[in-house]
């Protein structure tokens, strides 16, 4: 009997098979067996006629508690007003946002705002998979040594005092496109260990009397005195001027020293900054237009030092350990640089309260939008004809 038939038979004595009674149903099951050869049990299952049970498509456990549209619509409206910020951070920056979240969007309820305030990171990252966005660029070096002072500024062998604000590292970002040829722009970045607070700074060249300029409005724009500066071997600090400036000063001198040739990790969290501060903000186009230095300094002293030192915040490595052949990193809670001054008892109480009559004072979606409108301006200008031909 073909298997066609089999079935063709099954459908035909299964009625008989449910409306009999049970002395009529040893007769008929005896019948089916020898026609078709089942084994007793696997012929009551077809005779009966139950069908597998289909796997639920719900899943078990408790009901999701983030599936609501609605708030996934605000998450991703913070996230990308933090610029696209990891969970861990955003976790921490959302609270930040929060209160001025009406003002920009509309409102929003009690409900969606508690459960902004208790969303987790994996959270986060789940909701986000969807929309998450990657960097994979890599720029240049542009990095050319300084002899004149090697011998008289030390290599920095020890850490610095990493609880105290004041104790910066330095480096520069070169704004070149494909080739170091020609003249373009620098961006000058300055970035505090203890409270991770950044500042940056454009000129034209990298130039040491463009670059001391710069570094003196800097200090003169800190809101906490520089007691250390280290920097790479780069010509554009290791010159006279710089150290004359930071040594020699009457009052409150600047430790001043440098990182080993070639080694970047002695200079890892400016090293970082030149990342998240600069390439994320402006990327790899070649500024070659002098009236670029203007427009970007602009920005950089206004709007991008509070977005990021008011309302980004912020992740400091605690320990690092090697067990067996991996690395297992412990990271601080997430602070902006703001908070972290805040809550150093190494700031005056003047400093402070200038911090908190600014802080109430911004917005960070406004901010946002202005860095945005400004960087269309700058853009624009760039779209111009260049004043080098790239070769």
């Amino acid at each position: 009997m073909t298997i066609k038939s089999r079935k063709e038979y099954l459908q035909a004595i299964r009625l008989r098979y449910h409306n009999a009674n049970k002395p009529e149903k040893t007769p008929i099951l005896n019948e089916f067996c020898i026609n078709c050869g089942y084994h007793r049990k696997y012929a009551i299952r077809l005779l009966k006629g139950k069908k597998k049970k289909k796997k639920s498509q719900t899943k078990s456990g408790p009901k999701p508690v983030y599936q609501d549209k609605d708030l996934l619509v605000s998450l991703k409206r913070i996230w990308f007003a933090t610029d696209q910020m990891c969970s861990k951070k955003l976790q921490a920056a959302i609270p930040l946002f929060l209160p001025f979240y009406e003002q920009e969007y509309g409102f929003l309820d009690d409900h969606r705002k508690a459960k902004l305030h208790t969303i987790s990171p994996s959270t986060i990252d789940r909701l986000l998979k969807p929309v998450r966005t990657r960097y994979t660029n890599k720029g240049r070096c542009g990095t050319k040594p300084g002899t004149l002072l090697k011998n008289q500024i030390p290599i920095q062998t020890d850490t610095w005092e990493s609880s105290q604000p004041g104790f910066f590292e330095a480096d520069t970002v070169a704004h070149c496109g494909n080739s170091l040829a020609g003249s373009f722009v620098w961006s000058l970045t300055f970035t505090d260990i203890a409270s991770t607070w950044t500042e940056n700074r454009a000129v034209w060249n990298k130039g040491a009397h463009g670059v001391f300029t710069q570094i003196k409005d800097i200090e003169g724009n800190l809101p906490f005195p520089m007691r250390g500066f280290d920097c790479d071997n780069g010509s554009e600090f290791l010159n006279y001027h710089l150290h004359r400036y930071f040594t020699k000063r009457p009052t409150n001198p600047v430790k001043f020293t440098r990182s080993r040739p070639y080694r970047k990790n002695d200079n890892a969290h400016v090293e970082q900054k030149n990342w998240s501060h600069v390439r994320q903000l402006l990327g790899y186009d070649r500024f070659d237009k002098p009236q670029l230095v203007d427009l970007l300094n602009d920005l950089y002293k206004n709007e991008w030092s509070r977005y990021n030192n008011f309302f980004c915040p912020s992740m400091k490595l605690i320990s690092k350990k090697r067990v067996k052949s991996k690395y297992v990193k412990k990271y601080d809670t997430p602070k902006t640089p703001y908070q972290r001054l805040i809550a150093s008892a190494h700031v005056s109480p003047e400093a402070k309260q200038k911090l908190t009559d600014t802080f109430p004072l911004l917005n960070p979606f406004t901010l946002k939008k202005q860095i945005e409108s400004k960087l269309k301006i700058i853009f624009a200008a760039l779209q111009k004809t260049s004043c080098v031909t790239e070769q």
